[in-house]
Formats: C-alpha cells, sequence, structure tokens
C-alpha cells in the first residue's frame, strides 16, 4: 500500500454539529430543503448552490458533473444548461436523474430522485435575459462536450458571436432549463460514532411519507 493510500484509510472526522430528528424536521420536505439550504448560504459556505447532477445514457454507464440550482418550488428542483450536451443527450433517452447537494461545513447531504422536463421557453428566455453578457454569449461559444482542438475555438467562437450580436444575444436553441420534479428526498445529518441521522421522504397520497433509515 502507498504511503497516500495509508494515509486515506486514516483518515476520520468526528460529526458533531447538529441532529435532524423527525419531530423537528418538516413534513414537506421541499421546506426542509429550503431551511437547510438558507442556513448554508447564512453560514457562507462556499457555493452552497452546488449540487451534483448523475444521469444514465444508453449504454446505462452513469455520468456526474456539478450544476447549480438556479430555483426550487413546488413543482422540483431547476438548473440550466446545453441541451446538446452529454447530460441533455442522457436526460433525452433516459429522463431520470438525481441530485445531491454536500454541505462538508455544516456535516450535511441531500439526495433527491425524480424523473426531469425541459423548463418552459418562457422561463428559460427569462432567466437567459437575466445573465451577464458573457455569459450569454458563452452559452453560443460552447459546443458543451464536443471534442476541440484547442481552446482558441472558444476565444474564436465567442468574438464572432460578440460582433454578431453585439449587446442583444438571443437564448441559443440549444440552451435552457430543466427541471427534476422529485420521486424521493433524502437529508442526512453527521453525528457522532457514524450513527448519523438520515431521514427519507417519499410520497404518500397527497403528502409524503417520512421515515428513518440506518446510516
Amino acid at each position: 500500500m502507498s504511503t497516500t493510500s495509508s494515509r486515506l484509510a486514516d483518515l476520520r472526522k468526528s460529526y458533531e454539529r447538529a441532529e435532524l430528528s423527525e419531530e423537528a424536521s418538516h413534513a414537506d420536505p421541499l421546506r426542509q430543503f429550503e431551511q437547510w439550504l438558507n442556513e448554508a448560504i447564512a453560514a457562507e459556505i462556499p457555493e452552497p448552490n452546488a449540487m451534483t447532477l448523475a444521469t444514465v445514457g444508453s449504454d446505462l454507464r452513469p455520468s456526474t458533473r456539478i450544476v447549480l440550482i438556479k430555483g426550487y418550488d413546488e413543482r422540483g428542483i431547476v438548473w440550466y444548461t446545453n441541451y446538446d450536451s452529454r447530460k441533455g443527450r442522457e436526460l433525452a433517452g433516459n429522463p431520470y436523474a438525481a441530485l445531491q447537494f454536500h454541505w462538508v461545513e455544516l456535516e450535511r447531504v441531500v439526495r433527491i430522485e425524480g424523473t426531469v422536463e425541459k423548463t418552459s421557453a418562457g422561463e428559460s428566455d427569462a432567466y437567459f435575459a437575466s445573465r451577464p453578457l458573457d455569459s450569454r454569449i458563452g452559452a453560443w461559444a460552447s459546443p458543451q462536450s464536443e471534442v476541440i482542438p484547442s481552446r482558441a475555438v472558444l476565444v474564436a467562437n465567442a468574438a464572432k458571436y460578440s460582433a454578431q450580436f453585439l449587446l442583444n444575444p438571443p437564448r441559443p436553441p440549444h440552451w435552457g432549463g430543466y427541471r427534476l420534479v422529485p420521486h424521493e428526498w433524502q437529508f442526512w445529518q453527521g453525528r457522532k460514532s457514524r450513527l448519523h441521522d438520515r431521514l427519507r421522504y417519499t410520497p404518500d397520497g397527497p403528502g409524503w411519507l417520512r421515515e428513518r433509515l440506518a446510516p
């Protein structure tokens, strides 16, 4: 075993910041998520809006990447991206995905699984218009997930579309929003001695069934 491997095996952390009980948690997982997200923002941890998105392609191989949450409500969790990217192609063939937030400093994880649908054109247009100009040009300049010979391609594309659209680039037809409609939520709070708190929410009639899972 290498020195690095032995060091990894020896890494330990005691989780003792907080607890998550059935009595203190919300009956609605969206409200619980909102509370934890607000607490992560208030704690000023790095990028509290970053989440891992997992998709599965037609070859049944999973892939993950980091995306940024841009909205949430009773309909689901929203992010925006290139529809022609690998994740877009995989979602077109298999509209099921999983999201994960990991707020390390708060010793918390939120996992969300469900089906994915595109947001409306109006929603995508409104968000695109709110982005900085460089980001709007970037949506045109980057053929996301495609092989390119060098960074010069991106720079040249950015210059091309900047000259073409000036200050008003429209939303590209290949770019827009996705919404994950939750079928299951899990909330994990680190606890001492690896006896972590883990609550799962699944649909139960008009509401949600809240259950404790062994960590």
